[in-house]
């Protein structure tokens, strides 16, 4: 089944984006305008449960901060109404204070689960935002291709690249001393 994704032409601000009703469905806010797409497939969602449990594992033994599944708001920018979910995110304790009722600034690692099904936007002005707004690192799951994407960004950029197989031990620039087959 093909994904629809709906876009509300409307412009809206940020506010009254957080003002709308909550919903389970991915919804996002990109420079005023609504974007929303269907809910995603089990699969997606099976490869986001297995991502979250080994990062959350992680980061709890090791006291490094919160790993937020999606749908979690994260304002990038308030003032120009840009509001992302990417499908997981950590925030290390050194950030906290940017949790609050919504996430309010760029996380330190955030996770998109890539598959056939249209997602919400293009991955390219995703990357792009991830990294003018000072996310660390992002990681991109290509799940059919059963390959990871590790993008390291500095200075609005990306710095580095690396791609996992399944064989592979992922490492982590933000997670100090994750390693974890990709095969999850």
């Amino acid at each position: 089944m093909k994904s629809r994704a709906a876009v509300r032409m409307k412009y809206m601000t940020t506010t009254e984006y957080l003002n709308t009703p909550e919903t389970v469905n991915p919804q996002e806010l990109i420079y005023g305008v609504l974007r929303a797409a269907d809910a995603p497939s089990p699969s997606h969602q099976a490869a986001v449960g297995d991502l979250f449990l080994a990062l959350a594992t992680h980061v709890r033994e090791q006291q490094e901060g919160d790993v937020w599944l999606s749908p979690v708001d994260v304002i990038l920018d308030e003032d120009r109404a840009l509001v992302v979910q990417p499908d997981l995110l950590v925030i290390s304790n050194e950030r906290r204070e940017i949790v609050g009722d919504r996430i309010r600034g760029a996380p330190d690692l955030v996770i998109e689960v890539l598959s056939p099904n249209p997602r919400i936007g293009y991955l390219d002005e995703r990357i792009a935002w991830f990294a003018q707004y000072a996310v660390r690192e992002c990681w991109l799951l290509h799940q059919f291709a059963r390959r990871l994407e590790v993008l390291v960004f500095a200075a609005g950029r990306v710095t580095e690249r690396r791609l996992f197989d399944e064989r592979d031990v992922i490492r982590s620039a933000v997670l100090h001393g994750f390693q974890q087959r990709q095969g999850l």
